[in-house]
């Protein structure tokens, strides 16, 4: 079992709660924690005994993290179970789980609201009212979808250094402070 620093714990167990807050459980939040702090790859028993959960749901948290992209399985080396680890590329982390997200809750909506739209037609009424949310949310759907394409096009040296602009990019657009 891994001993956890102070540290570790309270970044594991804030790790779990901003999870919950992202609509991913606990669990799979704090396994992915545990398993970015660790400097090498864990075994799932060694990840149940240190998170005090059952085995059972590590197996089934990792399958999650794996479907990710951000967990893959590392075979060591006099070792016969199989040990985990996190992706350590914080940036290319966070570019995998928007990928993630898009495809999963974003492209999804916007094939419902294009489907929606195209049921109602041009109706008059509570359809008419209707219609005018739907094509406003599609609309804006649409603009998110667009500028997401555009920066995933940009790559993630040239992101870092947008991204360090901070204030300098409102400056330079012109856009004032609200």
């Amino acid at each position: 079992m891994a001993t956890l620093t102070n540290v570790q714990r309270q970044y594991i167990l804030h790790w779990g709660e901003m999870g919950t807050r992202w609509g991913i459980n606990r669990t799979v939040a704090q396994i992915h924690a545990l398993l970015f702090l660790a400097p090498k790859p864990m075994p799932a028993d060694e990840i149940a005994e240190t998170l005090n959960v059952a085995r059972s749901n590590v197996s089934t948290s990792i399958r999650e993290l794996e479907s990710w992209g951000i967990v893959r399985p590392v075979h060591v080396l006099g070792e016969r179970r199989e040990h985990y680890e996190s992706m350590k590329d914080v940036w290319e982390m966070f570019r995998l789980i928007v990928d993630q997200r898009k495809r999963r809750e974003v492209d999804p909506t916007l094939q419902l609201l294009r489907g929606c739209l195209a049921e109602l037609g041009s109706g008059s009424g509570a359809d008419a009212y209707t219609r005018e949310r739907l094509e406003s949310m599609t609309e804006f759907f649409e603009a998110a979808n667009s500028a997401y394409g555009e920066m995933s096009q940009v790559s993630m040296p040239v992101l870092r250094r947008v991204l360090g602009m901070r204030g300098k990019i409102r400056r330079l657009l012109g856009g004032k402070a609200k």
